[in-house]
């Protein structure tokens, strides 16, 4: 296990996952959320490439819909 902070918040998660398992494995609804990493933004079709590490600040946004119509 590693120690990465996710929102600001400190979290245990298994070591050597790429951000695309590790937002898999938190459950996340990964079509409508945004990631940075390390103070980058990371693009949706880096995921699976990005590797998550020791100490790495995570960043997760989630979209919300709504609003009203005109």
């Amino acid at each position: 296990m590693i120690t990465i902070s996710l929102n600001g918040e400190a979290r245990q998660v298994p070591a050597g996952m790429t951000l695309q398992a590790l937002l898999e494995w938190l459950k996340l609804p990964l079509d409508r959320i945004a990631v940075e990493v390390n103070l980058e933004i990371v693009r949706r079709t880096r995921w699976a490439e990005t590797p998550v590490g020791q100490g790495d600040r995570l960043e997760v946004v989630h979209f919300v819909g709504g609003g009203h119509a005109l």
